[in-house]
């Protein structure tokens, strides 16, 4: 399984809120077969078993933002791919979380 964490920058807009950009690119891999994603404050973590379906999900996301006026995108794709056994996004966290000690 493969996970990524996608975070896209638009420069050079004229506001300081981003969260425009983001939703319009999260739209636009809504439908891409083979993929998941979940949003957290901080990014998108993208979940598939196929690599290319990342790339190209990091790809639509970032000209989607370019077809909105953007000149200048920053992309920062992060990819853990582990080929020992299959995890999901779900699992992982219950993993750290049994290793939280409760308060």
């Amino acid at each position: 399984m493969i996970h990524a964490e996608i975070s896209i920058y638009p420069i050079g807009t004229n506001d300081t809120s981003v969260s425009f950009y983001i939703a319009k690119g999260i739209e636009a891999i809504q439908n891409i077969k083979e993929i998941r994603y979940e949003l957290n404050s901080m990014g998108t973590i993208l979940e598939s078993e196929n690599i290319d379906k990342i790339y190209e999900a990091a790809k639509i996301i970032m000209e989607v933002v370019h077809n909105l006026g953007v000149n200048r995108v920053e992309v920062i794709l992060k990819i853990d791919s582990r080929k020992d056994k299959q995890v999901k996004m779900e699992e992982k966290l219950e993993s750290i979380k049994k290793h939280l000690s409760k308060k």
